[in-house]
């Protein structure tokens, strides 16, 4: 186990853009108030989406779209760096006419009807993600 300490710096609330894509309007939210890393919570709606869960053993992530307009009953995640760029890692759990939930890996391509972001900024020396042989996944390195 490794762990570092962070202070809280500012804490940026968002609304994001009608018709974005969930992670890229996070992630420009995060770089036009020069946060390299932060944690990230977010409610809202979305025209559609793309999840995806990852497969241990394989070592890859599957994807599956949600096609239809679905509540975005909460996203939680961060934000770091990765080989020089933002790179947002989130998690979302959605809910549908069909009264039940769905979650998991926010993919690229969830597109925003409605969304509400805050961003709690970490002041450190930032996170950078790196390959980790162990997992398969880009996970934060020196801790």
């Amino acid at each position: 186990m490794g762990s570092r300490e962070f202070s809280r710096g500012r804490r940026v609330v968002a609304r994001l853009p009608h018709g974005g894509d969930l992670l890229a309007e996070i992630a420009a939210v995060a770089e036009a108030h020069g946060m390299k890393t932060a944690e990230l919570r977010a409610i809202g709606a979305l025209q559609h989406a793309r999840l995806a869960f990852y497969d241990q053993q394989a070592k890859e992530y599957h994807e599956f779209a949600v096609d239809e307009p679905v509540e975005l009953v909460s996203v939680l995640g961060n934000v770091s760096q990765r080989d020089g760029a933002t790179a947002v890692h989130a998690h979302a759990s959605l809910a549908g006419h069909f009264g039940g939930t769905i979650g998991g890996h926010v993919a690229p391509g969830c597109t925003i009807f409605a969304c509400e972001l805050i961003l709690q900024e970490l002041v450190g020396e930032p996170l950078e993600r790196a390959y980790d042989e162990q997992t398969g996944l880009p996970l934060w390195r020196g801790l």
